[in-house]
Order: structure tokens, then sequence, then C-alpha cells
């Protein structure tokens, strides 16, 4: 072969090549690459959960969860102090009923637990001295929380057989250590919680004992409220005196603070979605804290129950991450 014809053919090579290093560059370009398909698949996963910081909540999720929505706004953060208290009867709407002469009773015509008026007949009671019957009455109007007497019992005028309380108005009884004494006052306030998922009562100060209990080493601080049947003579409670009070511009429920991803966060509504607010926080009481920044009066946000939207988000977190 001519060193003309090596040339042709050495160049022909050279083009047949070229074609074959090009078609299939040409080829990937044009079709999507599995890290765009990637990228697609994010952006479906950011826009359903928010990127990590807004999930959707429907009204009727939300109401399904009973979840508590709450609008942020100014209020008042008050210093308090805990105390432990234990309901009494009032002790000065009490009274004993005691036989005037001994005899033994014929007839009891009430009952523990019942409710009387003022003269009511309680029992009948056979004189010894005079042999004849005569009636034991109630002596003010209430309900017998005590009854000492049977039918066929001797008794006598040493002994009280019944106690009739008026339960209009009970005591509530606090236990105030020695640290304390200094800080409890008459007339200061106290809200108390019966821990039976109802609403607090608030009340005042009546009295505090200038003596102290030696086996408990306490003193007892008294408020009294109306009686009901929430407020049950024996039940145990939890009262929080107030002792003073510090205005905020604006404060948000204790049940709203939630943690994710290390921050503290308030769950803001924003239309069917609740977004992870980042909040600065100032002083708190047992209810409030005070929101120093990351919320506006008028925001509107999750308190009870807000737990239940912190864990749907860190479900889509999940989900984008896997």
């Amino acid at each position: 072969m001519t060193r003309a014809g090596l040339i042709v053919l050495a160049c022909a090579a050279l083009v047949g090549g070229a074609g074959f290093y090009f078609l299939p560059a040409a080829g990937v370009g044009g079709t999507k690459p599995p890290a765009a398909k990637a990228d697609a698949h994010g952006d479906k996963d950011k826009h359903e959960h928010g990127g990590g910081n807004t999930v959707e909540f429907s009204d009727a999720k939300v109401a399904a969860a009973a979840i508590e929505l709450v609008t942020a706004g100014p209020g008042t953060l008050r210093e308090s102090l805990r105390l432990n208290g234990i309901i009494q009867p009032n002790q000065e709407a009490l009274a004993q009923v005691t036989p005037r002469f001994p005899g033994v009773v014929r007839d009891v015509r009430k009952r523990l637990g019942d409710k009387v008026n003022k003269g009511d007949v309680l029992a009948t009671i056979e004189s010894n001295q005079s042999l004849t019957t005569y009636d034991l009455r109630a002596a003010i109007s209430g309900t017998i929380i005590d009854r000492q007497v049977a039918l066929g019992e001797y008794v006598s005028e040493q002994k009280p057989v019944f106690l009739i309380a008026d339960l209009s108005t009970v005591w509530i009884d606090f236990s105030v250590y020695r640290r304390d004494f200094s800080r409890v006052r008459i007339g200061d306030t106290v809200v108390v919680d019966l821990d039976d998922g109802g609403a607090p009562i608030e009340t005042r100060i009546s009295y505090v004992s200038p003596l102290g209990a030696s086996d408990t080493q306490s003193a007892l601080a008294r408020a009294a409220t109306a009686g009901n049947d929430r407020m049950r003579p024996g039940l145990f409670v939890t009262g929080r005196l107030l002792l003073a009070a510090k205005p905020a511009e604006t404060v948000v429920k204790l049940e709203a603070l939630q943690t994710h991803q290390g921050r503290t966060v308030v769950f803001v509504r924003n239309g069917d979605a609740f977004e992870a607010r980042d909040v600065e926080l100032g002083n708190r009481d047992g209810e409030y804290a005070e929101v120093l920044f990351g919320l506006l009066p008028g925001d509107v946000y999750a308190a009870k129950n807000s737990f239940v939207i912190k864990a749907e988000l860190a479900k889509g977190s999940a989900t984008h991450a896997h």
C-alpha cells in the first residue's frame, strides 16, 4: 500500500474512534441521572414535612389529638410557694349531739352520711331515770359525719352519739415549714389544685397558727372555701401561694415548650400546619413562661398535648432521613 493510502486509513480510524467516544456521552447527557431522581424525592419529602420544622395537621387531626390551641399574649408571672394541704370540715360549723339523760336506744332514724335539717329527729332514747322516751334532735342543718349509736345500745350524757357538719364551707389546712414562716401572711392568695382534672380553686389564707407541730416541725396555715363534691374532707391537695407578680409582654403555657433537635421550640399554628418555632425564654412560674424572642402576641400555638405534634414531626424527619 502506498504512503498516501496509509494516511487515508489512519484518518478514517481516528474519525470512527471519535464517533464511538462522543455518542455514549451524548446519550448520558439526555437521561436524568440517579442523583437527580433522589433530589426530586427529597424535594417532595421536604414539601410534605417542611424540611424538619413544619408538619401538616388538619383541624380534624388537632381535635382528635385533643391539642389545645392558645393565643400568645401578655400575662403575669407569679413567684409562688408550693404547700401541701388537706381538706377539713369547718370546725366552727360542727355540732355534737349528746343524750340529755342516760338510757337505751329504741329507734335510730338517721344514718352516717344523711343530710339533716335543724330539729330533725335522729334517734329515740328510753330514759332509765324517768322511764319515758325522748328524741335526740339535730342541733344544726348539715351532714352526719359520725355516728356512735346502735339500736338497743346503752348511751349516756358522757359521750356524743352523732356529729353533724355543715359542709357548705370547708377548711384547707396547709403545712408551712420553718424556712417559709416569714413568707406566709393572712390575706395571701393561694391557688388550690385538687388533682381531679378540674380547674384550680383560688382562695385566701385566713389563719396562720402561732404554734408549731413537734412531729412535723411545721406550722399550720388555713384557707376557707365553699364546699362541694370536689372539696371533700380528708382529701389531700396542693396549694400554690402567690408571693409576687411580674408582668410580661408575651407568655406561653409551660405545656407548650418542647425540645426539637436540641432546641427549645413552640409549635405555632400556620394554616393547616404547625411550625417548630425556636424561642428564647425569660422568667417562668408554675404555669407560664415568658418568651423574649421567637413568638409574637397573637400567634396561635399548641399547648396541651403539644408532644403529639413533636412525635409526628420526628416521624417525618425519620422518613426523610431514610
